[in-house]
This record gives structure tokens, C-alpha cells and sequence, in this order.
């Protein structure tokens, strides 16, 4: 009998605000397209969508299962979720995902994740070692067998290094690299032309302003600008860039790992950049990088992080666009308000403004070398 593989995708969301409710549309029109590349695969068998969000409950058919979770968001525990559904209906290979995870990933790509786990015992494939949207392991029995991970990220480290796993690294393309974390991964969209036709269209109705990005290439098109890179930056970007730009990287990366190893959860984060901005505030911060550098894209929620703020996501959002008027946090605003009256082109977001990102922006321009 034909071995075949089972997906569990994970969609909860809980908006409290109006830009919250954009990342719920664009997240449910990136599935919406990602259901049809799973449903296409020949191996896969079931599909499982744990979701708070009743309107989902609508695309159940013969091979889509909608399971309602009324876990609240901040009481949700992906390990035992995960773990519940292998035992109910005894999964032998799972490949788990995001709702919005991976939206441009290739039909081929996620054949390969699929074929590779279920090619062999004791193997798991995923997107990134630290940070992982997508993961496909087999068996799934293995998660009863050790201390159940909060995250997807900690059911990496345990496969990789608790259980021995094999592990199988997908290529790093803009499909593995791509998620929809923050209002800036859509701004990145909405000035390209990749995702489905469900995200394209998502993403055009939401009229956003992508001025900053297209300036942001304009300077990458340029002969040798300085481009500031902060936050959880990756060598994997850093090459790449300078593989394709004529480019002068300036570049201070910091927390890598924070959220898959803890450090955020336990307030463990520190950021020498987080110290120099609280020394001499975000307007000396930015009259500072518009004398060194063209353009900067920020990963803000490092610096966020060692303010030892409990920040709401609206907060991180608006900041994101830049809307410093809708900010609460008095700090936070005063760092948006003067990265918008900064010199330079400035884009600010979460860790996927400097990886997945970086792989849209380069892909859209090609190598000018």
C-alpha cells in the first residue's frame, strides 16, 4: 500500500484592531491559494485546518477537515494540539504548517518536503533550521515520546537534536523564504508580482502605500549605495545581496534565534543598537543612519523586545506603515514618527523584512551586476 502523508495547518488568529483584521484577510487569501498546491500533491492524503475562525469551517470537503479550537490564542500549545490530532487519527507522516506559512512556495517544492520524509523513517524537511513555516516529519508518534514544544520552532530543535532525526533542508528560494508576518511582507507584495490569485487580490483591495519599498529599490538599482540590514539578518541575505547588487552592506545583526530558543519568552533579549537608541533617542538614531547610509531596513522587534515593553501587535503593525498617529506606546511612536521624517528610505517590520523580504526584492529585480 502506497505510503501517504497527512497536513495539519495551523490558522488562529484574534484581531483587535483594523490592521489586524488586514493580516487576517491576507493570511486566509495566501491559505485559500496554498490549499490548492497541498491538494494537488499525489501523497497527500488529509488535510487538517485548526482554526479559531468559524467562517473557515466552509472549505471542509471529502479531504479538508476544519477542526474548531476555542483555546484562547495566548493558551494555545502547539505540542499538545499537534500531539491530540496524531493520536485521534493515528498520523503516521504529518507535514505542518502556518496558515499564511510559505504563501510562494512552488507545487515542486512541496512535493520534494513530501517525498523526502516519506522516503524514510527518521527524517524531517523543513524550510529553516531556526525559524520554520513549513515542517514534515515521520513518524508523528515521535512528539509522545519526549516533552511536548510550545512552537514550531522548538519541534525542530527536538527533532533535530532530541530525537536524532534526519534532517532535510529544503533550497533557499523565495518560495522556502516568504511568510506573511507583518503588515511590511504585504507592502513587499503589493509592489510585485508574486502570490496566488487569492493573495493578488486580497492585497489590491487593501489600496496600501508601497512609496517607501519603491524607493527602497530604486536605490538598490543604484551603483554601489549603503544599505543598512538590522536585526535578526542571516549570511544567506547578506550573500545574496551582494551576489546580485552593486552594494556596500552595513550590516549589525543581533537576537538571532530569540524566539525559537526562548530568549523572548523569558525577556532574555538585549540589543546594543536597543541600548544606543534609549542613550540618545530615535531622532539622533535616525539623523545618524541618514549620514551613513541610502536606505536601512529595520527588523524592529529586536530593539522592541529589549525595551521590555509589553507591546501590542497594533502597535508593531502601525509601526510597520509607518502610522505613528495610530501608535500607542510613546516610545514606539516617537521611533515611528521619526523613521517617516528620516532622509532616507526606511522600512521597518519583523524578522521576514530581512530574509523572505530580501528574496522578493532581489527576485523582482534580478542581478544588475
Amino acid at each position: 500500500m502506497k505510503s501517504m502523508l497527512d497536513v495539519v495547518i495551523f490558522e488562529g488568529s484574534q484581531a483587535n484592531s483594523p490592521v489586524e483584521e488586514i493580516l487576517v484577510r491576507a493570511r486566509h487569501a495566501a491559505l485559500h491559494d496554498n490549499l490548492g498546491k497541498i491538494l494537488a500533491l499525489p501523497d497527500v492524503s488529509r488535510v487538517f485546518l485548526v482554526t479559531n475562525r468559524p467562517e473557515l469551517s466552509a472549505w471542509a470537503d471529502e479531504r479538508i477537515q476544519p477542526i474548531l479550537n476555542k483555546t484562547a490564542p495566548a493558551d494555545f500549545h502547539f505540542g499538545r494540539e499537534l500531539l491530540s490530532l496524531v493520536e485521534r487519527y493515528r498520523l503516521k507522516a504529518v507535514l505542518c504548517m502556518g496558515g499564511a506559512a510559505v504563501p510562494l512556495i512552488s507545487l515542486a517544492e512541496l512535493n520534494d518536503a513530501v517525498r523526502s520524509v516519506l522516503g524514510k523513517a527518521g527524517r524531517y524537511a523543513t524550510n529553516n533550521v531556526q525559524s520554520a513555516d513549513m515542517l514534515a516529519f515521520n513518524p508523528a508518534t515521535v512528539l509522545s515520546h519526549y516533552p511536548l514544544p510550545a512552537t514550531d520552532n522548538a519541534l525542530v530543535l527536538l527533532l533535530r537534536y532530541a530525537a536524532g532525526f534526519e534532517q532535510c533542508l529544503l533550497p533557499t528560494t523565495l518560495g522556502t523564504q516568504f511568510d506573511i508576518d507583518t503588515p511590511t511582507d504585504l507592502l513587499v507584495l503589493a509592489d510585485s508580482p508574486f502570490g496566488g490569485p487569492a493573495l493578488r487580490a486580497a492585497i489590491s483591495s487593501l489600496q496600501l502605500d508601497t512609496v517607501a519599498i519603491k524607493q527602497v529599490k530604486e536605490v538598490l538599482r543604484s551603483q554601489y549605495p549603503d544599505v543598512a540590514l538590522i536585526g535578526r539578518v542571516g549570511a544567506p541575505v547578506m550573500a545574496l545581496l551582494n551576489q546580485n547588487f552593486k552594494v556596500r552592506l552595513r550590516v549589525f545583526s543581533e537576537e538571532r534565534g530569540m524566539k525559537s530558543l526562548g530568549r523572548l519568552e523569558r525577556n532574555e533579549v538585549v540589543s546594543l543598537l536597543g541600548y544606543w537608541l534609549e542613550e540618545i533617542g530615535p531622532a539622533r538614531f535616525f539623523g545618524f543612519l541618514e549620514r551613513t547610509v541610502q536606505a536601512a531596513l529595520i527588523d524592529t522587534r529586536v530593539m522592541f523586545a529589549h525595551l521590555k515593553k509589553p507591546l501590542s501587535d497594533a502597535d508593531r503593525f502601525y509601526s510597520d506603515l509607518g502610522l505613528h498617529e495610530r501608535v500607542e506606546d510613546q516610545f514606539v511612536r516617537e521611533f515611528t514618527r521619526e523613521a517617516a521624517r528620516c532622509a532616507i528610505p526606511i522600512l521597518l517590520g519583523g524578522h521576514s523584512l530581512v530574509s523572505g523580504c530580501v528574496w522578493a526584492l532581489v527576485e523582482e529585480i534580478g542581478c544588475i551586476l
